[in-house]
């Protein structure tokens, strides 16, 4: 049972990245005002916004289908997920480390909560080594 809800709960949060890849590509605003990925600290000073915009679009999609492909593979027992969750957490991670705008206000805007849960996932899986499934 812990193994279809960590399951669903990777697949859930790879689908939260598709939720940042619809603000990021201004199909819609998650919050008003929220103007995230523009202001990267690491990317839109040298590529612009739109670049900017265009390549978070990119990674948004890989880190999703990563945390969806790695909780099937766990719902469905198979081996390979681990490998497939540890390279997508660190991933996202990186991803939204790098396009943080390099402020400390409204974290939450800027990918603060997915980072820390992702931080979270890497910690279960090398400091605790949990779950084994």
């Amino acid at each position: 049972m812990l193994k279809i809800v960590f399951g669903i709960f990777l697949v859930l949060h790879g689908l939260v990245h598709l939720l940042y890849l619809g603000q990021c590509r201004r199909i819609f605003e998650l919050q008003p005002g929220m103007g995230w990925p523009d202001g990267s600290w690491a990317f839109s000073g040298i590529l612009g916004n739109g670049t900017t915009r265009a390549l978070a679009s990119v990674c948004l999609l890989l880190a999703a289908l990563g945390f969806v492909v790695g909780g099937m593979g766990i719902i469905v027992a198979q081996s390979w997920w681990q490998p497939i969750v540890t390279v997508t957490a660190a991933f996202s991670t990186v991803i939204f480390f790098l396009l943080w705008n390099g402020k400390f206000q409204r974290l939450d805007d800027n990918g603060g909560v997915g980072l820390l849960i992702n931080l979270a996932i890497l910690a279960l899986l090398f400091i605790v080594q949990w779950p084994n499934f």
